[in-house]
C-alpha cells in the first residue's frame, strides 16, 4: 500500500484477536494490537534522524524541554490490511507536518493561511495603541480605545475563521466545524487548542481514507509534567475538555468497549 501514514503490521500473531468493538478512549487497558503499535512507534522516535526535539529524556540537550503526547490509531484498510496511523498532539519539533505521522485536521501554519496574514495587522494594532499611550495616555485617550476596539473585532473575525476551519468527520462523511461542536459551552466556544490532540487527527485521517478504526492508544513521551501527572512511556485517555465533544461526534455509530470494570449493562 503506498499510503505514506499507513504503517502495516508486518505479522500478527494468530493469538491476537482484531478487536470487535472500538476503545473507549476517555478510560481503557490499551489493546494488545494499539500496544503493539506503540511499541513500534516509540521505536521509530528513539531511532529516527529526521527532526529533533528536546524530550527532556537526555541531559544537556540543546533547545527547551518539551514532552509529548503521542498516539496510535489501529486501523483496517478498505483491502482488509491491518496496521496503525501515528499521530501527535500540538507540534512536533516546532512543525505539524513529519514523515510517518497525520497531518494536522487544519494547519495554522501555512504560508498564506488567514492566521499568518491577519497577525500581522494584530502587532501593528498594537504597537499603534502603545506609540499613543507614550506621547498622551489622556489626550490620545478617545483614539487609543477606538484602535482596542477594532484590534478585539479584528482578533475575534480571526479567532472565528478559526473555529470554522477545523472541520470533522465521522465514519458516515458527516462533517462538523468546532463552533458547531462546542455551541452549547457556556461561551459558545471552544477550549484552546481543540483539535489538536492526536486523536482527533487520527481518526479524521482514517475517515478520509475509508480505513475502518479498531483500537486506540495515546501515550506521554519525555519528562514527567510538572505536576507529575504525565510520566514517561505511560498511556493515558483522551481529554475531557477538548476531546469528548469532538469524539462523541466522530465515533458515531461505532459500537465502543464498555470502560473497564463496568458491568452497569450486563
Amino acid at each position: 500500500m503506498s499510503d505514506r501514514c499507513f504503517i502495516p503490521f508486518e505479522e500478527l500473531s494468530g493469538q491476537v484477536e482484531i478487536p470487535s468493538k472500538f476503545t473507549y478512549p476517555f478510560d481503557y487497558v490499551p489493546h494488545p494490537l494499539a500496544v503493539k503499535a506503540a511499541e513500534d512507534l516509540q521505536h521509530y522516535i528513539t531511532s529516527q534522524q529526521e527532526w529533533d526535539h528536546n524530550f527532556g529524556l537526555d541531559e544537556g540537550k540543546d533547545g527547551v524541554m518539551v514532552g509529548k503526547m503521542f498516539g496510535v490509531l489501529v486501523v483496517q484498510t478498505a483491502k482488509g490490511q491491518v496496521g496503525y496511523l501515528a499521530g501527535f498532539s500540538g507540534k512536533l519539533a516546532g512543525g505539524n507536518h513529519h514523515a510517518h505521522f497525520v497531518p494536522p485536521v487544519f494547519d495554522s501554519l501555512t504560508e498564506n493561511s488567514f492566521i499568518n496574514l491577519g497577525m500581522p495587522l494584530l502587532t501593528e494594532y498594537s504597537n499603534r495603541i502603545k506609540a499613543l499611550q507614550e506621547v498622551d495616555p489622556i489626550g490620545n485617550r478617545e483614539a487609543i480605545e477606538v484602535l482596542k476596539e477594532e484590534r478585539k473585532q479584528h482578533s475575534w473575525s480571526m479567532q472565528i475563521q478559526l473555529y470554522d476551519s477545523y472541520s470533522f468527520l465521522n465514519q458516515y462523511g458527516e462533517e462538523k466545524s468546532l463552533r458547531e461542536i462546542f455551541k452549547h459551552n457556556p461561551n459558545g466556544n471552544p477550549p484552546g487548542g481543540a483539535g489538536e490532540c492526536a486523536a482527533p487527527k487520527l481518526l479524521q485521517y482514517a475517515f478520509q481514507n475509508k480505513m475502518k478504526p479498531l483500537a486506540i492508544a495515546e501515550f506521554w513521551w519525555g519528562a514527567h509534567s510538572r505536576s507529575n501527572s504525565l510520566q514517561h512511556g505511560a498511556y493515558y485517555p483522551s481529554c475531557l475538555d477538548k476531546c469528548m465533544p469532538i469524539l462523541g461526534h466522530m465515533l458515531k455509530g461505532i459500537e465502543i468497549d464498555q470502560k473497564p470494570n463496568d458491568h452497569s449493562s450486563e
